[in-house]
């Protein structure tokens, strides 16, 4: 057999080499070094045969920033922390272990709880592992012999994954411990120079809150400690712009256990999310959307009629009346707005529609799901729908893009595009998912937006436009969203008079841009570490009286400032004019202006923010410099 290399060369191999076999034959140093194959581009275990004919490349220590290098590393290293759990803790149940973005993760199922005190004496012992050296040997197996040997073990998760696998079974051991997995694994320990582990989490057994819960140990690894010390130090970093975090010191929101995933906005949180819906609200007054509003709850019988009550109950909050009646909270706009568009007939006049509504949402999302603003239960959209013909699709979508460029344009947000194509379980043929897929894509092509296709991840309705931008941790989370829609509206029985003078087809356009006010504000503030943008920030100005003989000329100059539309409040604690600055400085205030003896309306001593020193400002002039920075109009 032959393989082909990198540098286009044809090694000759034996049948049935492995890569490794390989690696040995091109030299005894590679494959001492050896950590991973790829094969036709595709990452493979060094212990594998190689087909005929197939690309070869070999991955080693030297690659250590590849992913799948990492991803190899970090696989291993989850089953050290593994065998580590195993010793300290008898009587363990060992569930999965996988290597995710930045790390791993291994879930047990614990006689005792464990804290993250605990972390440090597995952390131990996992080194004590590095120190003896181990080695991974992989083994093929029976289902059956599989089976039989974890039942001996008292595994009761794997059990159930080896009674729920595709293929064959394999098995990997290192030390005293074996593990069901498919692979890859490095050689031996060797390369894993530096881990460390970064946390505890709950987590339900198979993502399912009716199962067990189950304890999620996280971790990182690396094959150099120089690239674990930069990972922890961006780690502390990302800590600190945590909008969790940023929410709790610039007073804006806080939860309640009363009501998980509801986040209870305070004054200055309002403040922020307001100026974003004055902005929802002129913008969309511009571009020729009418505002409504529609009940938060429906009967059951709508939500069948939409196809939601199928594909989508379990997330829905729902509220029995009687033997004969059950409703549900709303966990979208758009079945209220094919009500409020069939409500009265429409011409071909009329068209486009455009709806918008940011009203409250509700879904039932699982408690281990739930992430600060990120992931919530109570959800406010800036929705909208667009009602139009045929003939008016690609306008619409035209004009939802541009609309989407400017506003993330406002923030210098630049999210990454997916077409999310045909789910497994759509409404409607084929051919109208080729139709609305296709108006899609020539709209993305159109406006030169870059995007990657999500197989099968579009709504049971009809394939969208997802946009998602990364928080400080680096996970990924949509935002905004455009979908376009032949399915519902037909399940409404939503139809227009055309000009000649028959019914035609509605089609809709769903579009949210923030996605939700929620989420959007998370990123924000992690996007701006907290000091957002001068418009944005919920105060603008802070008014400092030096004593307290200066409260009544810091009280005149908040009014003033009030009747300019700026936001503003004074601080006349009784702390030292020193802390009452830097807590300005933590609350990332734009402006502090500090009003003593020698400070008037025409010359106030005025500290910008990230700026050095003093500037002598008039109110005047103040104002003006606050107004410049205003979201421009496009």
């Amino acid at each position: 057999m032959n393989v082909t290399l990198p540098d286009g060369t044809a090694l000759e191999l034996p049948d049935g080499s492995s890569a490794l076999d390989a690696a040995r034959a091109i030299g005894p140093r590679l494959a001492e070094q050896a950590v991973l194959a790829r094969v036709d581009g595709e990452p493979r275990d060094l212990r594998l045969p190689v087909p005929d004919g197939a690309a070869l490349q070999i991955l080693t220590t030297r690659d250590h920033e590849d992913p799948d290098a990492l991803y190899v590393l970090r696989h291993s290293a989850a089953h050290l922390l593994a065998e580590a759990v195993r010793r300290l803790h008898p009587g363990v149940k060992v569930a999965i272990g996988p290597p995710v973005e930045n790390g791993f993760y291994y879930d047990f199922e614990f006689p005792e709880p464990i804290r993250e005190e605990d972390l440090a004496a597995i952390e131990d012992e996992m080194r004590r592992e590095l120190e003896e050296g181990r080695e991974w040997r992989r083994d093929s197996v029976s289902r059956e012999e599989a089976r039989q040997r974890f039942l001996a073990a008292s595994e009761p998760y794997k059990v159930e994954l080896v009674d729920t696998a595709d293929g064959d079974i394999s098995l990997y051991t290192q030390g005293d411990f074996t593990d069901l997995c498919r692979g890859p694994h490095l050689q031996d320990s060797g390369p894993i120079k530096a881990f460390k582990l970064t946390g505890l989490a709950g987590a339900y057994w198979r993502g399912d809150e009716k199962n067990t819960q189950l304890t999620r140990i996280y971790g990182t690894a690396f094959f150099t400690q120089a690239d674990l010390d930069a990972h922890l130090e961006r780690l502390e970093q990302a800590r600190a712009n945590d909008h969790r975090r940023l929410g709790t010191q610039l007073d804006l929101f806080h939860f309640d256990e009363h009501s998980p995933g509801s986040p209870f906005w305070h004054p200055k949180g309002m403040a922020l999310f307001n100026v974003l819906e004055d902005l929802r609200r002129s913008e969309n007054t511009r571009r020729g959307y009418d505002e409504v509003r529609t009940p938060i709850i429906y009967d059951k019988s709508l939500w069948e009629t939409s196809g939601h009550w199928e594909k989508f109950r379990e997330n829905m909050f729902q509220i029995p009346v009687d033997e004969q009646h059950l409703y549900a909270l709303k966990p979208m706009n758009c079945p209220g707005h094919m009500l409020l568009f069939r409500s009265r007939l429409h011409s071909y006049r009329d068209l486009p529609v455009r709806y918008a509504e940011a009203g409250p949402l509700h879904r039932n999302e699982l408690a281990g799901a739930l992430h600060g603003l990120t992931r919530v239960r109570y959800v406010t959209q800036d929705d909208a729908h667009i009602f139009c013909a045929e003939d008016q699709i690609d306008t619409e979508l035209d004009g939802s893009m541009g609309y989407l460029r400017y506003l993330y344009g406002l923030f210098g947000i630049e999210p990454r595009a997916e077409l999310s194509t045909r789910p497994d379980n759509k409404l409607g043929s084929d051919e109208e998912w080729d139709f609305t897929e296709s108006k899609l894509i020539a709209a993305l092509e159109r406006h030169e937006i870059e995007y990657f296709v999500g197989e099968g991840e579009g709504s049971f309705y009809g394939p969208k436009i997802d946009l998602h931008a990364n928080d400080s941790l680096g996970r990924s989370w949509q935002l905004g969203t455009i979908q376009l829609d032949a399915q519902m509206p037909a399940r409404f029985g939503l139809t227009y008079m055309g000009a000649d003078n028959r019914e035609h087809p509605v089609f809709v356009v769903h579009r949210a841009l923030y996605g939700s006010f929620e989420r959007f504000i998370g990123l924000l503030l992690e996007h701006y570490a907290g000091a957002l943008p001068v418009w944005l920030a919920p105060v603008q100005v802070r008014v400092v009286p030096v004593a307290e003989g200066h409260h009544g000329a810091a009280d005149e100059l908040e009014a003033a400032l009030h009747a300019s539309d700026v936001r503003v409040e004074v601080d006349a604690r009784a702390e030292t004019l020193g802390k009452r600055i830097r807590d300005a400085e933590l609350q990332k205030v734009p402006y502090v202006v500090v009003w003593g003896d020698r400070e008037t309306r025409e010359a106030m001593a005025v500290r910008r923010r990230g700026g050095e020193g003093v500037s002598t400002l008039s109110l005047e002039e103040l104002v003006d410099e606050i107004a410049e920075q205003s979201p421009p109009r496009n």
